[in-house]
C-alpha cells in the first residue's frame, strides 16, 4: 500500500508530494512543525501538540491553514489512509508560496500545510530504552528563539550528526555558562543525588516539550518532586539518572555522556516508572 500525504487540500501518494520551489519554508525555514505520537489506535497528547502549534504560529504571525476541527479531521484521516496504529504524524505550516522576499508576503497569501504519517517499530524503542543510549555535548550555537517550534533546524541537523560519528544517539546543546539547555531532539532530565527530577526552565532558552510537560503530570501520582532548575554538566555526569524525552521516545535513558558513565551505566528506575506510567496519564484521542 503506498504512502499517503496531504499537501494544500489533496491527498496525494507520498512519492508524489510536493510543494512550489517558492514555498517560504523552502526558501527561508519561515514555518513551523509538529510531530505527534500515536500508540495503539490513539494519538497522544494531542490536544497539548495543537496548544504549542498555536503558539508557533502566533509568535511568527502565521495564520492557521484552516480550522483546529478541520486540521484534526485532517490527521485522522492521514493516519487512517497509511493505516498508522504505532507511529507518528509530522505537520509543517508555513508562511506560504510567494516571490522571493525577506519581507512578508500579501496579507491573503494562504499557508502552506503538508500532514504526513508512518509507522514505527516498537520493538526498536524497546530496545532503546532496555539498553540505553549515549550523548554527547555540543556548544550552543542556535538563535535564542528555540521556544518555537521553527523548521530552522540546521544546527540540531549538525549537532545530530556530530553524535552519529561519535557513536552516540543525541547531542545536548551547553551554554557558555556551562550549563545544560536541551538535546537537539529532546529536552534533558536528571535525577539528583536526593532523587529529585530537574530540568532547565522553559521560560526562554529551550522548547516546552509537549512531553515534558506531561511528565510532570506523571511524577505527582508516583511521588517524584520535581524542580525546574539549570543544572551544569558537571552536575549532569555526577547525577544517578539522565533521560531524555520526546514525543516519540517519551522517555530514553541515558547511560553516558562524552564517553563517561551515568549512575551504574544502565537505566534507571525512575526513568523505567515514568515510562510505564506515562501512557496511563497522556491524553489519548482515537484516530
Amino acid at each position: 500500500m503506498p504512502r499517503i500525504a496531504y499537501v494544500n487540500g489533496t491527498y496525494v501518494r507520498h512519492a508524489e508530494a510536493a510543494i512550489h520551489v517558492e514555498d517560504r519554508g523552502y526558501q527561508f525555514a519561515d514555518g513551523v512543525y509538529e510531530v505527534c505520537e500515536v500508540r495503539h489506535g490513539f494519538i497522544i497528547d494531542l490536544t497539548r501538540h495543537l496548544d504549542r502549534l498555536g503558539r508557533s504560529l502566533g509568535e511568527l504571525r502565521i495564520g492557521w491553514p484552516m480550522s483546529r476541527a478541520a486540521l484534526i479531521h485532517v490527521i485522522r484521516e492521514v493516519l487512517r489512509r497509511n493505516r498508522v496504529r504505532n507511529g507518528l504524524f509530522y505537520l509543517q505550516v508555513t508562511r506560504g508560496v510567494a516571490r522571493r522576499d525577506h519581507v512578508f508576503p500579501d496579507a491573503d497569501t494562504p499557508p502552506s500545510i503538508v500532514v504526513t504519517a508512518k509507522r514505527t517499530d516498537p520493538g526498536a524503542i524497546a530496545r532503546k530504552n532496555a539498553e540505553g543510549i549515549s550523548a554527547i555535548t555540543v556548544p550552543e550555537n542556535r538563535w535564542d528563539r528555540v521556544d518555537i517550534k521553527s523548521v530552522g533546524l540546521l544546527p540540531n541537523v549538525l549537532a545530530r550528526q556530530q553524535a552519529k560519528e561519535a557513536g552516540a544517539q543525541e547531542a545536548i546543546f551547553v551554554d557558555v555558562d556551562g550549563m545544560v539547555k536541551e538535546g537537539a531532539a529532546t529536552n534533558v532530565w536528571i535525577v539528583d543525588r536526593e532523587g529529585t527530577l530537574r530540568t532547565r526552565p522553559a521560560e526562554s532558552g529551550i522548547l516546552r516539550g509537549v512531553t515534558r510537560t506531561t511528565l510532570m503530570d506523571v511524577a505527582k501520582p508516583l511521588g517524584l518532586a520535581i524542580e525546574e532548575t539549570a543544572f551544569s554538566v558537571e552536575e549532569m555526569l555526577a547525577a544517578r539518572e539522565v533521560f531524555i524525552t520526546a514525543a516519540t521516545s517519551i522517555c530514553f535513558p541515558v547511560v553516558s555522556v562524552d564517553g563517561k558513565t551515568i549512575g551504574n551505566g544502565h537505566p534507571g528506575s525512575i526513568a523505567q516508572n515514568i515510562r510505564e506510567t506515562f501512557f496511563d496519564i497522556a491524553e489519548k484521542t482515537v484516530i
